[in-house]
């Protein structure tokens, strides 16, 4: 039998997920040394890239231009996209097993952490996930509604998501017109009478988890004032050992001596305070009540915030958290419900922690460690999985799928009248995009639906 990952036997891998980590983990594979291998790109949407087109805020194309070093891996002949295709209703993880040597995980957090106070469940009140989604076009959320009536709002969370929410929702909607920010959303935030978003922060200025870029993205708005307690934002430097911490802490301490600004838009940026319950009339959020908070040790080297028991309520119609993001789980894969993603040893998915590895499967990305570090950071996260799964098949430790054969996907998603979309597919979905954008003024207008999409695509 032809050695695996040999010119008569290459290594056939299947990507579950088209994002940063799926398509680092397809590049680490195709620049192994020695290695013939093709890899079958899987994801559940009919457009690759995954966060840097549904999450990457519209504002911030240079972030998305990383896109470009997608493409020339998806266009490498060794590679094929499947686009539309669903783990779970349209092919399974057994069958994936069955037509590939390894199979990866690169599915990301789909999902978002609750902030678990009364009246949560309010009308009014979102995870930063759904807003992001909605004014990125992203299919699933397009359809969401947010009241920006409302003449405050309260992002809970100062990572770079809660900023990117904030900066929006306070950023001169004109600034947006020339992105390819979604047509509904610019629309929606043209007509907005968001007046304060409140950034609140459960610890201090030293443990605020935005970059010193987003923050000063957010003091460099047209439209808005960055309005900081001073008392909230003091902190002694001298005990602030990360240069990077010590930057942030020193630029929001000058915003404090500020003061209130004169432009009509607010972002109140609060630190040490929690939101302990959110209140209102007729089922919509009205208020939320916040328990200013103290630092101490945590005993493990850092510090935890822990309530005071002083309160304050703050008038709110729209509340979007942003306090944390898990995985979803996937019928035959196995799920750490206590963290949220897949566990693994080394990449190497296991049943449950502790356990030894399920031979040929792997995970990488946020779904791999949790939703932490930029997109840049899952190259090396993906590196690090593949050389697990390469150092398994020098071991002789996977398992040949019983059909690798290039015609057995294919015979698959036919066999179940799957339509899966390829690359050339999405080539044409982007260059309508792009066009629909030149004709708006914009550098794209996205398909926001899947449906819209498949329409575009149908013979003529």
């Amino acid at each position: 039998m032809p050695e695996l990952g040999s010119p008569e036997r290459p290594l056939a891998v299947a990507i579950v997920g088209a994002g940063p980590s799926g398509f680092y983990a397809a590049e680490a594979l195709l620049k192994a040394a020695g290695l013939t291998v093709r890899v079958d790109l899987f994801d559940r949407l009919p457009t690759p890239y995954g966060l840097v087109r549904g999450g990457v805020a519209p504002d911030h194309q240079k972030i998305k231009s990383v896109a470009a070093v997608y493409e020339r891996t998806a266009q490498d002949p060794r590679v094929r996209f499947f686009g539309g295709v669903k783990l779970g209703p349209d092919v399974t993880a057994a069958e994936l097993a069955a037509t590939h040597d390894a199979v990866i995980y690169a599915v990301g957090c789909e999902s978002d952490r609750h902030m678990g106070i009364p009246g949560e469940d309010l009308s009014g009140s979102h995870s930063a996930t759904e807003f992001v989604g909605w004014y990125n076009g992203h299919p699933d959320h397009r359809d969401r509604s947010f009241d920006l009536s409302t003449t405050a709002v309260a992002v809970v969370g100062v990572g770079n998501v809660a900023m990117d929410v904030a900066r929006l929702l306070a950023c001169d909607a004109e600034e947006l017109a020339k992105t390819d920010i979604a047509a509904y959303a610019l629309d929606a935030l043209r007509k907005s009478s968001v007046k304060t978003v409140w950034l609140l922060g459960r610890r201090g200025p030293a443990e605020a988890a935005y970059s010193l870029a987003e923050i000063e993205e957010i003091g460099d708005l047209t439209a808005s004032d960055l309005v900081v307690d001073p008392a909230e934002a003091a902190a002694d430097l001298a005990s602030v050992a990360d240069p990077a911490a010590r930057k942030k802490t020193e630029y929001v301490q000058e915003q404090a001596k500020k003061g209130h600004g004169f432009k009509e838009r607010k972002v109140r940026l609060r630190f040490l305070v929690s939101p302990v319950e959110l209140t209102g009339e007729g089922g919509r959020v009205t208020a939320m009540r916040l328990e200013k908070n103290r630092l101490e040790g945590d005993g493990k080297g850092g510090v935890k915030a822990v309530g005071t028991g002083s309160f304050e309520t703050i008038e709110v119609g729209l509340v979007l958290r942003s306090v944390g993001y898990r995985g979803i789980p996937i019928p035959g894969v196995p799920f750490d419900e206590k963290s949220g993603h897949i566990p693994h040893a080394d990449g190497r998915v296991v049943p449950a922690p502790g356990q030894a590895p399920l031979p040929g499967q792997y995970v990488v990305g946020w779904a791999k460690r949790g939703p932490s570090g930029l997109i840049g950071t899952n190259r090396a996260d993906s590196v690090a999985t593949v050389h697990s799964l390469l150092a398994d098949l020098k071991a002789g430790a996977l398992p040949a799928a019983a059909d690798a054969s290039l015609e057995a996907t294919l015979g698959l998603l036919a066999g179940k009248k799957v339509r899966a979309l390829s690359f050339v597919d999405w080539q044409m979905l982007d260059a309508l995009e792009k066009s629909n954008g030149t004709k708006a003024g914009k550098i794209r207008e996205k398909f926001t639906r899947v449906a819209d999409m498949l329409a575009a695509l149908a013979p003529k």
